[in-house]
């Protein structure tokens, strides 16, 4: 269910209103308008100089016990690589070195009955190489793997597949 389809009433005036998704909200009585636009959210593989890449596995729903790389939403006022750096802080206590921009994708992110928009920046990032990650928040456990042997069908969401695939690309074909 798409998140305006749980406005009943018209957020400004409180007249009721058909219930069905519309993007955007607009009420004919008061002419209030709301937009319903996608949310950002980021995430990055971060890679050892051995080349293996941190791995953690989600410790709630959605796609709990699945496989991801450590990332979130991205907060008000915050740029896509800070909002990184803080979710990488709150997930697995380590600070980013050489942050790069990796692609972007469309998501969808079911949650409590409804389903949110969402597009997701990935990134590339480094660490030392006795980075010892914690399992912290949303986190059931965290480790580190060969990227190119990790099962696409073990991984959370779509986009995090789609960028894996590109994050592979990249090492075969440097640019």
């Amino acid at each position: 269910m798409h998140p305006s389809s749980t406005f009943r009433h018209c957020p400004s005036c409180g007249i009721p209103r058909n219930a069905s998704p519309t993007q955007p909200l607009h009420c004919p009585a008061c002419n209030y308008t709301l937009y319903f636009n996608t949310t950002c959210a980021t995430a990055a593989f971060l890679e050892r100089p051995d080349g293996m890449v941190l791995f953690i596995r989600r410790a709630k729903d959605p796609a709990k016990d699945k496989l991801a790389i450590p990332g979130g939403f991205i907060d008000e006022g915050e740029t896509a690589e800070h909002g990184l750096q803080r979710e990488f802080t709150e997930e697995v206590g380590l600070q980013l070195e050489d942050i790069r921009f990796l692609c972007s994708h469309p998501n969808s992110y079911h949650y409590k009955g409804l389903i949110y928009p969402v597009l997701d920046f990935f990134f590339t990032a480094r660490t030392h190489a006795d980075a010892a990650p914690q399992s912290l928040d949303g986190v059931a456990s965290t480790c580190w793997l060969d990227p190119a042997s990790v099962d696409p069908s073990e991984i959370a969401f779509p986009s995090m597949v789609f960028a894996l695939e590109r994050f592979l690309e990249r090492r075969r074909n440097p640019q």
